[in-house]
């Protein structure tokens, strides 16, 4: 009999037989799932209303201010990193290669293992500008460079190589066709996967707790996870992830957008 099918036919039949498992599953997991037990562990209101506001003022604030501080200092060590990726000079490029597949490679909680201890230690009494803040900056920048450093290079490849040479007969150097003309239309080429690097920065800012934050420096994670030790809940963690949610869910539809729209020019 279905060996008569045609092929258009045996797809629906195939495509009617997952929509019928994946509304089993839902339907078990919904008659399943023991409820109550996780209300009364993931959502006690009284509890979720005591930490407002400071889980706004407090833990997501530091939470942006680490993203975004990291994301500017990966930002401008990519793109130098780039820079020296695509240098006619040999070591530049070996330097380049190297750092890319370190900290590529390496976890993130490793290298922020390595801003909070090794760093001291290789030069004490030395202190990192801006604290706690710095730190931060500095762990999620170094991640955040090797990535950013391979997708600004792209974007610079992706730039025609006319728009060089019409640069260099209008009597522009090498370095400023490449600042005033390839790297501008680079960036507006790679700006779709700046910010979904952004959003990544974002749940990343949480291994600042390895570092050893004061009160009125713990991110999201940490606040929610103290909070959830003191009242043996987890209503807090749900809290923060929440949190968190409001910030990558529109960033993730912006990164979507430009997406498309960068579709469409092509």
């Amino acid at each position: 009999m279905t060996s008569r099918l045609t092929r258009r036919q045996r797809r629906r039949v195939w495509q009617a037989i997952q929509y019928a498992v994946f509304v089993a599953v839902l339907v078990l997991v919904v008659v399943l799932a023991d409820w109550d037990r996780l209300a009364n562990q993931f959502a006690q209101p009284d509890l979720a209303a005591r930490l407002f506001p400071d889980i706004i003022t407090i833990a997501l604030r530091n939470t942006v201010v680490y993203t975004f501080s990291g994301f500017l200092f990966g930002l401008v060590l990519g793109l130098v990193v780039a820079m020296m990726r695509l240098s006619s000079v040999t070591p530049y490029r070996w330097v380049a290669g190297v750092y890319i597949e370190l900290f590529r490679g390496l976890p993130a909680l490793l290298i922020f293992i390595f801003v909070g201890v090794a760093v001291p230690l290789a030069f004490p009494g030395a202190e990192i500008p801006g604290g706690i803040y710095g730190k931060v900056a500095l762990g999620l920048g170094l991640v955040a460079a090797a990535y950013m450093a391979e997708t600004i290079r792209a974007g610079i490849q992706a730039v025609p190589k006319g728009q060089m040479e019409a640069a260099r007969s209008l009597g522009f150097s090498h370095a400023r066709a490449m600042a005033s003309v390839i790297i501008p239309q680079a960036f507006r080429i790679v700006i779709p996967p700046l910010t979904n690097e952004l959003v990544l920065l974002f749940k990343d800012s949480s291994l600042v707790l390895f570092l050893g934050v004061t009160l009125e420096q713990r991110e999201l994670t940490k606040f929610g996870r103290d909070l959830a030790s003191e009242t043996a809940n987890s209503t807090p963690i749900l809290v923060a992830g929440l949190c968190y949610l409001l910030v990558t869910v529109p960033l993730s539809f912006v990164v979507r957008r430009l997406e498309a729209r960068a579709d469409k020019a092509t």
